[in-house]
């Protein structure tokens, strides 16, 4: 692959293997890794939309703060002047791989079923990584989750907190990869 456009935070940005971008600030810690959504393929050939198994792998640089943007507001005749400003809070990514196809299936379908053989033993236990997260952040974590881990973590929260934000997420979530097999 050459390139590919991947959906961040609502915004589209297209990238290759080895860049470095800020996008909008990621619930994900330094130096962990994430698989955004592809929405485009291209470089070899005609590009494709939605490409199936195809896979972006980023990991987060750090989080930095963008540059101040000063706001100004002034009535004539009336003496009323304000300023203020603000630092957009930002994330750096690098895109570690672009990987297509057949190599990167095995991998993604050998770690549910290891995920399914936890499920049974235990019960009242979260998904990695799920405990600690607000009601804000648990959409984000959920794309490109597996289902099982989905209903896992709706599992933990109804016999838990019951957030209703977190559980419509979760629901929303399972109902949309559903639909896409």
């Amino acid at each position: 692959m050459s390139y590919a456009v991947i959906s961040l935070g609502g915004k589209q940005y297209r990238v290759r293997e080895g860049e470095r971008l800020l996008v909008d600030r990621l619930p994900n810690d330094e130096g962990q890794t994430f698989t955004p959504r592809v929405l485009l393929t291209g470089g070899d050939g005609d590009p494709q939309l939605s490409p199936d198994g195809v896979t972006v792998t980023a990991r987060v640089v750090g989080h930095v703060l963008g540059e101040k943007v000063r706001i100004g507001k002034y009535r004539p005749k009336s003496g009323y002047r304000r300023h203020t400003g603000y630092r957009s809070r930002l994330s750096q990514i690098e895109i570690e791989s672009i990987a297509t196809g057949k190599a990167s299936r095995p991998a993604a379908k050998a770690e549910p079923a290891a995920a399914a053989d936890e499920q049974p033993q235990a019960q009242d236990a979260a998904p990695v990584g799920y405990e600690g997260l607000k009601v804000a952040e648990v959409a984000a974590w959920a794309e490109g989750r597996h289902v099982d881990e989905l209903r896992l973590a709706l599992e933990y929260e109804q016999a838990h907190a019951a957030r209703k934000g977190a559980v419509g997420a979760l629901e929303a979530a399972i109902a949309k990869q559903e639909e896409g097999r």
